[in-house]
């Protein structure tokens, strides 16, 4: 995979070509430290961009720092959701139950809406999504979730979105034939793989130039 330049979302910390704009990509895994070092070099801003994140399991200061260590500056440039710890200020908010998926779901769009009216160029991404199928009755209810809040501001906008499910997680469902169901809605698929300390490897389907696999590192 070569270090391309041109238009679209740049991931050359991944040695990803660039991700062009409105492109939503399914992040699956089982090592939870994988998994969020590649989420958040996927989703972390460069300048001229804002990152509007859903976390489920950490709260806002935790996530800001992970955006910083991943691209310098980057947590000045995000507005968090979060549904562990406290708000702070405008661009840390919280919501209290992560099961009541119409409130989650306007207060998500409600930050999408706000980044779409701030900058050109956003990034979006829900870490975990797969905390959010564990609280649910019926996992259908988070397929509706996604297209309804998440996947159609994408569809319109000038966005990349990244959504990760830690596939070692208790669902209450078959995470196999889940993620199978979540691949139709999603325009590429990354599986992310330990390969030891702070190093991965990535198996990417449906992103133009980047199909494959490529060993990472950070």
């Amino acid at each position: 995979m070569s270090l391309s330049t041109g238009s679209g979302f740049t991931a050359d910390s991944l040695g990803l070509d660039p991700i062009d704009d409105g492109t939503s990509v399914l992040l699956t895994g089982e090592d939870s430290d994988a998994l969020e070092a590649v989420f958040y070099r996927l989703t972390a801003p460069r300048d001229d961009e804002k990152a509007v994140l859903l976390a489920t399991d950490a709260d806002g200061r935790s996530v800001k720092q992970s955006l910083g260590r991943a691209e310098r500056g980057a947590d000045d440039r995000a507005a968090v959701l979060t549904c562990a710890g406290p708000a702070q200020g405008d661009d840390v908010r919280t919501v209290e139950d992560v099961s009541d998926l119409t409130g989650l779901g306007m207060q998500f769009s409600t930050l999408l809406a706000e980044a779409t009216g701030e900058v050109d160029d956003f990034r979006a991404g829900i870490l975990l999504c797969s905390t959010i199928m564990s609280e649910v009755e019926d996992t259908r209810s988070v397929y509706r979730f996604l297209n309804s809040n998440f996947l159609s501001e994408l569809r319109r906008s000038k966005a990349l979105g990244v959504c990760a499910v830690d596939t070692s997680a208790d669902i209450g469902s078959d995470v196999t034939s889940t993620i199978t169901g979540m691949k139709t809605s999603f325009s590429a698929h990354v599986e992310v793989e330990s390969a030891g300390r702070n190093r991965a490897t990535l198996d990417v389907s449906g992103l133009p130039g980047n199909d494959g696999t490529v060993d990472v590192s950070w």
